[in-house]
């Protein structure tokens, strides 16, 4: 069901490779003088295929985070390098959006205002902006309260906009650093179902970062392991579990138990070794 291994490839062909992590390392310099620097991330290779979504785990403080704003552009690797589509990413990638945890939504701009957001920063003319939040709030449940303001929804409802945001700039790559932690079991079961629906119906590549292990299971094609800091790869779990569209039924599988069961072994307390 799985394997070791310092560094894991995508399960597609390297021409297919939408962001890739080549060895890359960050270490963060000491806050106290004569300290040493704090290495967050060490020799990391992640290649993830177009339209593949693959979820990391791993204890608090691995440097799960400083993964993804090394793949946004936001931080720079210390050592190593990663690509989206072949090409070095040097700073903030305009092909790749991020979505967190918290919905950041601005709370003096209307729903669809918000949405509209990123394109507006790109200079994409009212009409057209307008036409995309449409499409997005329609496809995220959302139509209706395209003139509400955030204050005015619900949890659930602001992260579904907090999405239909993240799609509006057509992004290629989406990194989702746990974006439905704060939500409730079954708000969240609800949004991984539209989150699955939408990635598939879009073919966006995800990494996505959860402490949930029924949901990096249920969302993924791949989940891979991180150890405790400085953080590194030591298990890639490829998961066959049937629709990816639908991780209410992948919930329900048979098999679902013995890949959760092997993750939870891997994270238990009694496997320093590897964490």
């Amino acid at each position: 069901m799985t394997q070791h291994a310092p560094g894991v490839g995508s399960n597609r062909s390297d021409s297919n490779i939408r962001i890739e992590f080549r060895k890359v390392s960050k270490r963060f310099a000491p806050q106290n003088a004569g300290a040493a620097p704090v290495t967050a991330v060490e020799d990391v290779s992640i290649a993830i295929a177009d339209g593949e979504i693959v979820s990391l785990i791993g204890p608090s403080g691995c440097g799960k985070s400083t993964l993804l704003n090394m793949g946004s552009g936001l931080y720079l690797p210390s050592e190593g390098e990663v690509f989206v589509d072949g090409e070095p990413v040097t700073g903030p990638n305009r092909h790749v959006a991020f979505m967190l945890q918290k919905d950041l939504l601005l709370p003096w701009r209307t729903i669809r205002e918000n949405i509209e957001f990123g394109l507006e920063i790109r200079h994409v003319d009212a009409a057209q902006r307008r036409d995309t939040a449409m499409r997005l709030l329609n496809k995220c449940r959302l139509s209706g309260f395209e003139n509400h303001y955030p204050h005015q929804l619900s949890g659930g409802m602001r992260q579904r906009a907090a999405l239909a945001r993240t799609l509006a700039v057509d992004p290629k790559v989406l990194l989702m650093d746990e974006p439905f932690s704060a939500l409730d079991a079954q708000t969240k079961m609800v949004l991984q179902r539209d989150l699955a629906q939408t990635v598939v119906e879009e073919k966006k590549t995800t990494l996505f970062i959860t402490h949930d292990l029924v949901e990096g299971v249920a969302l993924s094609d791949r989940v891979l392991v991180m150890s405790r800091r400085p953080g590194r790869i030591v298990r890639e779990m490829k998961v066959d579990l049937g629709d990816r569209g639908d991780p209410f039924a992948r919930r329900l599988s048979p098999r679902m138990g013995a890949y959760v069961k092997e993750l939870t072994d891997l994270l238990d307390i009694g496997h320093q070794e590897l964490l």
